[in-house]
């Protein structure tokens, strides 16, 4: 009896109040259920700290970029006696890892000393397996490298050229090796 006068009461209530308590109840469950499916399946600490991570790494690129951009287009070295620009020492670290491409002119500069290297590059159809451009914090220097192979061309060879980078292009938008010391 009890039950049936609580029913009856909810039915008497207005159209408006009832909508506005099925809305509510709706919303309740919506939020219940994806704090439920959080607790077993959200990804918590670990997906904060892959945020984390990405936001900074986002936030060093900027600020690479930016550098790059008020870099003067052409070649860019690290020593004395050229008309090129030099680099600081600050300059030529924050040059090195902003840096990821390694052109064709710099690969076939470093063939000339590595003949298997070259002649892999020759005969695969001038495909690179693999770039680098590291800066080591040891040596204080810029490093850079590729490896080349025949495996699509049915040869089981290998080879790896790196080496101490000398200079940098930059063409105003990106910076690119420009020559590899592998000798």
């Amino acid at each position: 009896m009890l039950k049936n006068n609580y029913l009856n009461r909810l039915k008497e209530l207005p159209v408006a109040i009832k909508q506005i308590g099925g809305l509510v109840t709706i919303t309740i469950i919506i939020i219940l259920s994806f704090g439920i499916l959080n607790i077993f399946w959200g990804g918590g600490d670990e997906l904060i700290r892959k945020m984390k991570l990405e936001e900074e790494r986002i936030a060093q690129e900027k600020k690479l970029n930016a550098l790059i951009s008020k870099l003067p287009s052409g070649v860019l070295v690290t020593f004395d006696g050229t008309d090129n620009y030099r680099l600081s020492d600050e300059l030529y670290e924050a040059v090195c890892n902003a840096t990821k491409l390694i052109p064709q002119r710099a690969i076939m500069a470093a063939h000339f000393l590595n003949y298997e290297a070259y002649e892999l590059y020759t005969i695969n159809g001038n495909k690179i397996d693999e770039t680098y451009v590291k800066w080591n914090n040891d040596k204080k220097k810029c490093f850079a490298g590729y490896t080349v192979s025949g495996n699509n061309v049915g040869v089981n060879k290998s080879a790896n050229v790196s080496g101490e980078v000398l200079s940098f292009l930059s063409t105003g938008i990106d910076t690119r090796v420009y020559f590899i010391k592998n000798f």
